[in-house]
């Protein structure tokens, strides 16, 4: 009787596919990022009392590769305000940054290539990059090789900076956040072609694992919703409810529209 009942139970697994891997990817498993020769995580410094009002110096050490990041880090050197001792902290380096060089942290600090100091000490048009999106939060835009934002303008009752970010949007921002002088260092790394597949495979290989990418069409239709048939192709509508389950969920989900873009897209200045 108790065979009979848990066949039962469990006689529809065999009428499902398997487990895709976007599901996979959810859990890690093999899916993890690759961190074992990472350098650290490169973050401005911690806000304090010698940032908010005056600056304090310190000094490019080393400019290092951090594996699976395209923007090289540089290792500075601050003395600590507090104690008889010496804070290391890890920057992402901006273009023209060398070992060597004195950055200045602070509200007082000039307005030179790898210095950190308050949007709203910045003029309009200044180039920006490793910005704060919320205040103390030590960088979170424009932190890839070759990207920058641009300050686009002030408003000194609200004490918000609007920001022209790299992908073209604008975005409103405190202007107490902080954020480097310059473009960050590496840029023009995807103007070169890969070329072969060996380059991918190294590229990918200390980054994580989503190379290389198999597409569901060329799947068995236990693996994939689009897999299966005579010829490659999907067989269905690509596009698919917000609803619909994991295993299902896969091509355009939930798409307001479909097709190419056309014409030019206008973005609005307030």
């Amino acid at each position: 009787m108790c065979i009979t009942l848990s066949f039962a139970r469990y006689r529809h697994i065999g009428e499902m596919g398997r487990v895709i891997r976007a599901q996979r990817k959810g859990a890690g498993s093999v899916f993890k990022a690759h961190q074992k020769n990472r350098k650290g995580a490169p973050k401005l410094r911690s806000i304090d009392f010698a940032e908010r009002h005056g600056y304090i110096k310190g000094v490019v050490r080393d400019i290092i590769h951090d594996p699976g990041r395209g923007a090289p880090l540089a290792k500075v050197q601050f003395r600590d305000p507090y104690r008889y001792k010496l804070r290391n902290e890890l920057f992402i380096a901006p273009e023209g940054l060398h070992t060597g060089q004195f950055i200045y942290c602070g509200k007082r600090a000039s307005l030179q290539v790898g210095n950190v100091l308050p949007i709203f000490q910045m003029p309009e048009g200044t180039i920006i990059c490793n910005l704060e999106e919320k205040t103390g939060d030590r960088g979170r835009l424009a932190r890839t090789s070759g990207n920058y934002a641009t300050v686009i303008s002030h408003n000194p009752e609200t004490k918000r900076s609007r920001i022209k970010l790299p992908s073209g949007t604008k975005k409103v921002i405190p202007s107490a956040n902080r954020a480097m002088v310059g473009i960050v260092a590496g840029g023009g790394r995807i103007d070169k072609p890969i070329m072969k597949a060996g380059r991918a495979y190294h590229k990918y290989k200390v980054k994580r694992n989503c190379w290389p990418k198999v597409r569901g069409v060329a799947m068995n239709p236990v693996e994939h919703p689009f897999g299966g048939g005579n010829h490659q192709h999907i067989g269905k509508a690509s596009t698919v409810r917000r609803s619909a389950s994991h295993g299902r969920k896969v091509g355009l989900i939930a798409a307001r529209r479909t097709g190419r873009l056309r014409g030019t897209k206008t973005i609005k200045e307030d």
